[in-house]
């Protein structure tokens, strides 16, 4: 079984661009706009923690490299939305913060529902996205593999990689507002990281503490919590 400080270093590799320096650049997706200033991984194995590549000055990487040390969790029950107060109090001796973002991350069981109500989209069947889902439409040529739940023939939740490298694709899911908590965004999930898995790749969900719908997805289908993340920029 892959530890989660691995894991952690997987789903920042699909989450972020990085230079030949190990410094994020972009958001991991086409036209990926620039990414946060500063970012800490927190697993029960070890904090990971990146900067972006304009991120120069010696001795405020020196702070941040302790303040990251220090965010280490002992165990995985104790995995929390970590604090940003250190964090922006260093990284804004060169620049104000501007946003902050803390979420969970987590990966799949080994065992994954063999039968969903969830279908591959592609090509030929892609306009099941419309009506309801007619934006994801690229996703079924960009971000391979794409399942949808169907209603009455049109797709009401789906999941696709939005994020991805040859190790690790990151899940994004969306489920129309007047079909949510029936178990469509779970289906669909459960599809793709099968499909996911399938190609040799790990499959990762990552979400926001703050979207209670999204981790209630995550405990329904069982999936581990490994880390969690917070971006400052």
């Amino acid at each position: 079984m892959t530890d989660d400080r691995t894991l952690m270093r997987a789903h920042i590799s699909a989450l972020y661009v990085h230079d030949d320096r190990g410094r994020m650049t972009h958001v991991n997706e086409p036209r990926g706009q620039r990414a946060p200033r500063f970012f800490l991984g927190s697993t029960v194995h070890g904090v990971e923690w990146r900067v972006r590549d304009d991120v120069d000055d010696r001795q405020l990487l020196l702070e941040l490299q302790a303040a990251a040390e220090h965010s280490a969790v002992p165990r995985e029950d104790a995995l929390e939305p970590l604090h940003s107060n250190r964090f922006e109090e260093i990284l804004s001796r060169s620049a104000p913060v501007q946003r902050i973002w803390t979420g969970p991350a987590f990966v799949f069981p080994e065992q994954l529902a063999s039968r969903t109500r969830a279908v591959l989209v592609t090509d030929a069947n892609a306009e099941v996205l419309r009506p309801h889902l007619a934006p994801w439409i690229p996703d079924v040529t960009q971000n391979p593999p794409l399942f949808g739940v169907l209603h009455d023939g049109a797709a009401v939740a789906a999941c696709c990689s939005v994020r991805r490298t040859p190790v690790a694709h990151e899940a994004g899911v969306e489920t129309v507002p007047e079909f949510r908590g029936r178990g469509y965004a779970g289906e669909a999930v459960s599809a793709w990281a099968r499909a996911v898995r399938e190609l040799g790749v790990i499959p990762l969900y990552s979400t926001s503490w703050s979207n209670v719908a999204s981790r209630a997805v995550a405990r329904k289908l069982g999936l581990r919590l490994f880390g969690s993340d917070l971006h400052l920029t």
